[in-house]
């Protein structure tokens, strides 16, 4: 589901985040303290992201697994896109499956370190209009075992959550969107992928289906792996707003993630939600991009080798 550019344009104030970056941390992450103090709360909703096995195996008492199939479509004919938003009414139904509710406070984290899956459930969560009710748990799973927290290995009962329909959140643009507003004052179009992808020296997609080699042209780059440092816990204000400066991304744009598919663009999306930026997702991301022959790439590599 695609938000058009004239009506995105009226609607653009209402998709910002909170006002500063401390409200911002403190909304969307939450302590291992934090969760153990809520645990037995009523309308928690604990979602696990990671490898099912590890989930089977040991897990935080009470959460639920997600996969991304469970909130996403994929079209793996050759001929569409492989991580897409669902219509507002499908999605809602996948979120009840999950358990959630309207009153719902959902907290989603990562196993072991599938960081930018969780920010897309994040992300999603956010775009159906729950984002004010989501968190995620600051260096996930490994940060729970560090301060000595118990697992379990026993998955809670299914239950069904209600939801009212959803108030769909303008965050989502496509081809056309990044296309127009690559060189537009005010927004920052941002690869999220590897370095090496970015620069050209890797290509993506597979044999069938490659991507084109290089990124976006006029596009910055903060690789989704800086969100966190080594302990997987997110990087504090500071040190993400000198990686943003260093990538040329300016206080105040409107901030345009893509990846490959839509996932790791949506962990550089959070680290600019922290900063209070407003925050777009080009969905189909160089996926979708490089199906376009006449839209623009620039691959720093290959200008290497021609100097």
């Amino acid at each position: 589901m695609r938000i058009p550019i004239l009506v995105l344009a009226s609607v653009l104030a209402t998709a910002a985040g909170p006002a500063g970056a401390d409200s911002a941390r403190d909304s969307l992450l939450v302590s291992p303290a934090w969760l153990a103090e809520h645990m037995k709360d009523a309308d928690l909703v604990l979602l696990h992201v990671g490898d099912k096995k590890e989930y089977d195996t040991a897990h935080i008492p009470g959460a639920r697994y997600v996969d991304l199939h469970d909130i996403s479509l994929y079209d793996r004919s050759g001929n569409g896109l492989y991580l897409e938003m669902p219509p507002a009414e499908d999605l809602r139904h996948r979120l009840e499956a999950l358990g959630i509710s309207d009153r719902s406070r959902v907290i989603v984290y990562y196993g072991n370190d599938w960081v930018s899956p969780t920010t897309r459930v994040l992300f999603t969560l956010d775009y159906a209009g729950l984002g004010s009710r989501a968190s995620i748990l600051d260096g996930g799973q490994p940060a729970w075992v560090k301060e000595g927290r118990p697992l379990e290995s026993a998955a809670p009962a299914a239950r069904a959550g209600s939801l009212s329909p959803l108030s769909i959140r303008p965050l989502v643009v496509d081809a056309a969107f990044v296309l127009a507003h690559r060189d537009t004052p005010g927004y920052s179009v941002v690869d999220g992928r590897a370095s090496s992808l970015y620069d050209g020296v890797e290509t993506g997609g597979d044999d069938q289906h490659p991507h084109k080699t290089g990124h976006i042209a006029g596009a910055h780059s903060f690789p989704f792996t800086d969100l966190t440092g080594d302990d997987l816990k997110v990087r504090s204000d500071k040190d993400l707003a000198d990686l943003f400066a260093k990538a040329g991304v300016k206080p105040g744009d409107t901030v345009v993630g893509y990846c490959h598919i839509g996932q790791q663009a949506t962990a550089m999306l959070f680290a600019a939600r922290l900063l209070g930026h407003k925050v777009l997702l080009y969905d189909g991301s160089f996926e979708d991009w490089s199906r376009h022959a006449d839209y623009p790439v620039e691959n720093p590599s290959a200008k290497k080798s021609q100097s």
